[in-house]
């Protein structure tokens, strides 16, 4: 029995120095390294602070860019309008672009349409701006040049647009097919137009607007083979 005593008793006591050196070496790692898990907190601390601040600010400054914007907007005419909406000051891109259109659509009212233009072909030439809003610019300022650009200039254009726009695809298409009609090229007109009505994504507005051209060019509205002048 002593000797089993001994024994266990010796094991014991390994066991015990085997727990100690243990221990030495936990909190001697946590010495030298404690501070990384110490950063690690801090981080996630801070980062969930910094969140919640941006989210604030955010909204903060969303706010008072609507407010602004319905201030502008509440002015007596046009112009005026147009003066206010130059005036508000705007902390991020994408206020500078939503305040742009809104600006340019005010210069159109004004009769303004020259600086309407410079303004939508800067924000068409924003490489920062999303694509979707950069081609809307474009579009718009094509259709306000009819009078100051080539039919071919327009044509490339609204080619442009058609090629790589989803969104305006089919307003490109059709205003292809009235430069078709203002060049004299009727038949390729009306088959550009029959093609917009058989599109699956035309709207029934463009489809009612084609059918009345087809008409008005002698056609035949539908997907059946056009007949020119």
């Amino acid at each position: 029995m002593e000797k089993g005593q001994r024994v266990s008793e010796s094991e014991s006591f390994i066991q015990e120095v085997t727990e100690e050196v243990r221990r030495e070496r936990l909190f001697g790692l946590m010495r030298r390294y404690g501070w990384i898990a110490i950063v690690v907190v801090l981080a996630l601390v801070g980062g969930a602070a910094w969140n919640e601040w941006r989210k604030a600010r955010d909204t903060a400054q969303a706010e008072a860019l609507g407010n602004a914007m319905i201030a502008a907007l509440e002015a007596n005419d046009s112009a005026a309008r147009v003066d206010a909406l130059q005036a508000i000051e705007l902390d991020t891109h994408g206020a500078r672009i939503t305040t742009g259109f809104m600006t340019a659509s005010e210069m159109i009212a004004a009769g303004n349409s020259a600086d309407a233009v410079t303004l939508l072909n800067q924000i068409a030439a924003d490489g920062q701006a999303d694509p979707i809003y950069r081609q809307m610019a474009g579009f718009k300022a094509l259709l306000l040049q009819t009078d100051s650009l080539s039919a071919e200039e327009r044509r490339l254009g609204f080619e442009g647009i058609a090629q790589t726009s989803a969104m305006l695809r089919l307003p490109a298409e059709e205003q292809l097919a009235l430069i078709e009609i203002e060049t004299g090229q009727t038949d390729a007109a009306i088959a550009r137009l029959q093609a917009l009505q058989s599109d699956a994504e035309v709207t029934a507005g463009l489809r009612q607007r084609a059918s009345q051209l087809i008409v008005a060019l002698n056609g035949t509205s539908g997907e059946t083979g056009a007949s020119g002048n």
